[in-house]
């Protein structure tokens, strides 16, 4: 039995309110070439991995409860004597979102987790050259999934939302449009 796609708070908004805004002010004419968000990768870097293997652990379960998914296990590509790394050791974790999941991570990440953050000021407007955009997080324990108590290792994070966007003009539109709450100082760049 297979059932309906779930279409979330934020797909609902992006589909009746933000894409025909965007198409309207583009001239575009065809709904697939509006932007439109392909995935998000969500991902930490445990620089203690290669000691602690117990880091390694509590990252991936942290970030599994985190984006809902099974995290996957990232290896270094090569070896660098000075950072005492091998060629296929264990170094991070990362898990992609896409569809429902990836929909409701960005609302939760706009509405609940951005205005935990301490000292928060706004979002750079930098975005890749491509219509992508990336932030970091500095501790994971703004998500509410995350048990204040259980933390054994604070970790930061990294969080790369891909758009379909030709310009980083256009994608900051998307995200701006969406909700994300950028700094009102800053000039998109492209």
């Amino acid at each position: 039995m297979t059932t309906a796609p779930t279409i979330t708070r934020l797909n609902a908004k992006y589909l009746d309110e933000v894409r025909p805004a965007i198409m309207s002010e583009h001239n575009i004419t065809n709904t697939m070439a509006a932007p439109k968000i392909i995935k998000i990768v969500v991902s930490m870097g445990v620089g203690e991995a290669r000691e602690n293997k117990a880091a390694l652990d509590s990252a991936a379960a942290d970030l599994t409860r985190i984006v809902g998914q099974k995290a996957q296990l990232t290896r270094a590509r090569m070896s660098v004597s000075n950072f005492k790394l091998r060629e296929g050791m264990p170094i991070g974790c990362r898990a992609t979102l896409r569809g429902p999941r990836m929909w409701e991570f960005l609302d939760r990440l706009i509405s609940v987790v951005i205005p935990r953050i301490k000292d928060f000021r706004g979002l750079r407007t930098k975005l890749d050259g491509q219509g992508n955009y990336s932030m970091g997080l500095t501790d994971q324990t703004v998500f509410p999934e995350i048990d204040l108590d259980r933390i054994k290792f604070s970790q930061g994070m990294n969080i790369t939302i891909v758009t379909t966007a030709d310009t980083d003009a256009l994608g900051l539109e998307l995200l701006q449009k969406l909700g994300m709450p950028f700094q009102h100082d800053d000039k998109p760049n492209g």
